[in-house]
């Protein structure tokens, strides 16, 4: 193809109708805003959702770990490490068995 013809509008117009395909609908400021809101919403709730299911996890993990006064609560970070450890002492554990 020739250098002009590229530079040319002529190839623009395909480009700009595929860009549009599937939005033929011109969306107004207060659709927009009603669009914006709900994936927010949606987008909060799947975070929630997750953060649920984490804790959850964590809370099951910290069931199975032995911690020598019961009524203490490991944060999220020591229960990993704690988890950790205790995996590897284990396996050394097991290792040396």
């Amino acid at each position: 193809m020739p250098a002009e013809a590229a530079s040319s509008g002529a190839t623009a117009e395909p480009r700009e109708r595929r860009r549009r395909r599937g939005r033929a609908r011109a969306r107004t400021e207060a659709l927009l805003h009603t669009l914006k809101r709900s994936r927010r919403v949606k987008a909060n709730d799947r975070e929630r959702n997750r953060m649920h299911h984490l804790n959850a996890a964590l809370d099951e993990l910290r069931s199975v770990l032995p911690t020598f006064p019961d009524d203490t609560k490991l944060t999220k970070i020591e229960t990993l490490r704690f988890a950790y450890n205790y995996i590897w002492a284990l396996s050394e554990t097991l290792r040396l068995a």
